[in-house]
């Protein structure tokens, strides 16, 4: 089943108008998640809303939103307000400019979505927006709510779609002085720098995102399946801290690690794919039959017991 759209609304380009859909375009529902339990009865801890002073719970008609101007001093604001207040961008990603993508700073992204059109119409004009971003090479520079918020969002050409990226807002990013102000000013030697270019010569690569690992993931359904075979837990020894005292040595030393030849026997570890959810490698439900268990394929969510 598609994933269910965040928005629907229209993207528009000057009078080029056209009905799109908006998709999460990233996932972490893969990812191992714990309950909260009560170690004395082993039930899940319930969360409830109560009210600060009397400790009363309120159900959810009853609550508002607010903000503080002073301590214990709200000015509420109700739902029917806030959606008087709606902006043009709650329907429509209006294309307000085009810009280079070097020039939009990382710090300002926040997370991409997929847009595609949404219906049976508008594949013409949807087109002909995504051919001229693609033919401009440039980044087209919208706005959009989402969580009654509004975002500025950044569109880019993705095969037969386009990849919206939300953009944070200047006063959302801190400034680097406050932190790198201390930073003392060191004089790095050009042979130094010629040592380190070489460690990196031998280390470089193409990104290739399928063959990273999550080890603390697969760490966690390592825990998992020793708890349910019944293991003890054995801590791991940490490694010992190094203390780098000659920089000059240590750079030698590590051109010479990353130029020695890998141990004969032991071929290179591959990335896992990444359509391969991780939740996979957890042990078979118990009662299942081998047999049984090769022959149907693993489900995208087997079932599990917390730890």
């Amino acid at each position: 089943m598609a994933p269910r759209a965040n928005w629907k609304g229209f993207l528009r380009l000057s009078l080029v108008t056209c009905p799109v859909a908006l998709y999460p375009a990233t996932s972490e529902s893969e990812k191992i998640s714990f309950n909260q339990l009560n170690r004395q009865t082993g039930h899940r801890i319930k969360y409830m809303k109560v009210d600060a002073d009397t400790g009363d719970e309120v159900p959810n008609e009853d609550i508002v939103k607010g903000y503080e101007l002073d301590k214990g001093q709200y000015i509420e604001v109700t739902k029917e307000e806030l959606e008087e207040i709606a902006l043009e961008s709650t329907r429509t990603i209006e294309i307000d400019e085009f810009v280079d993508k070097s020039d939009i700073d990382p710090r300002y992204l926040i997370r991409p979505y997929y847009i595609r059109p949404d219906g049976k119409v508008g594949h013409d004009a949807f087109a002909v927006i995504r051919e001229t971003i693609r033919e401009m090479d440039k980044v087209a520079i919208g706005r959009v709510v989402l969580t009654n918020r509004e975002h500025i969002i950044a569109l880019e050409p993705m095969d037969k779609g386009l990849v919206g990226t939300l953009l944070r807002y200047p006063y959302e990013v801190r400034s680097e002085q406050e932190y790198f102000d201390e930073i003392q000013d060191v004089k790095v030697t050009k042979d130094m720098l010629d040592l380190a270019r070489h460690i990196v010569n031998q280390k470089a690569g193409r990104f290739e995102p399928e063959k990273f690992e999550d080890h603390y993931e697969t760490a966690l359904i390592d825990l998992i399946n020793q708890k349910r075979a019944g293991k003890p837990i054995t801590p791991k020894s940490k490694p010992a801290a190094t203390n780098v005292v000659d920089l000059m040595e240590a750079l030698r030393r590590s051109v010479g690690k990353e130029a020695a030849p890998a141990k004969a026997g032991k071929p290179a570890k591959k990335g896992r794919k990444a359509s391969a959810g991780q939740k996979e490698m957890l042990m078979p439900i118990e009662g299942k039959k081998p047999k049984e268990a090769a022959a149907k394929k693993p489900s995208a969510k087997p079932q599990r017991k917390s730890a």
